[in-house]
């Protein structure tokens, strides 16, 4: 048997908007309740349950490895939205995209301080 990741626990003020935050950007159908879950589940059969948590939130980091397309669409979406994005992570290059690898990647934030990342190669893949 191969260890895969299954599903994290995403922490947040209000699980079903952060889901839906998420899943608008990403372009994924809504989230649907597990337990005290809004569980989103992702193309790989891992999903991101997000749960409401009183008190302070340290916000996480979430990679996403999308298609050039699903990279177009997603970006799309950001600037659509108004919404800033950044090339890395120390938001010193805004509204710019980043050549990780030979392919194409960014970063913004989402629900309750969590940083999303999307790219189109995995780190350490590229040319």
């Amino acid at each position: 048997m191969s260890v895969e990741l299954n599903h994290t626990i995403v922490h947040v003020k209000d699980r079903w908007a952060a889901a839906r935050d998420v899943s608008e950007v990403l372009g994924l159908p809504e989230a649907t309740a597990y337990g005290p879950f809004a569980e989103l589940k992702l193309d790989n059969a891992a999903s991101l349950d997000f749960m409401d948590t009183e008190g302070e939130i340290r916000g996480q980091h979430y990679a996403f490895l999308v298609s050039e397309e699903e990279f177009d669409s997603i970006l799309g979406r950001l600037r659509d939205d108004g919404r800033q994005w950044w090339a890395d992570p120390f938001k010193r290059k805004p509204q710019e995209i980043n050549n990780g690898d030979g392919g194409r990647g960014l970063y913004w934030e989402g629900p309750d301080g969590h940083w999303l990342e999307i790219i189109t190669r995995p780190y350490g893949s590229g040319s």
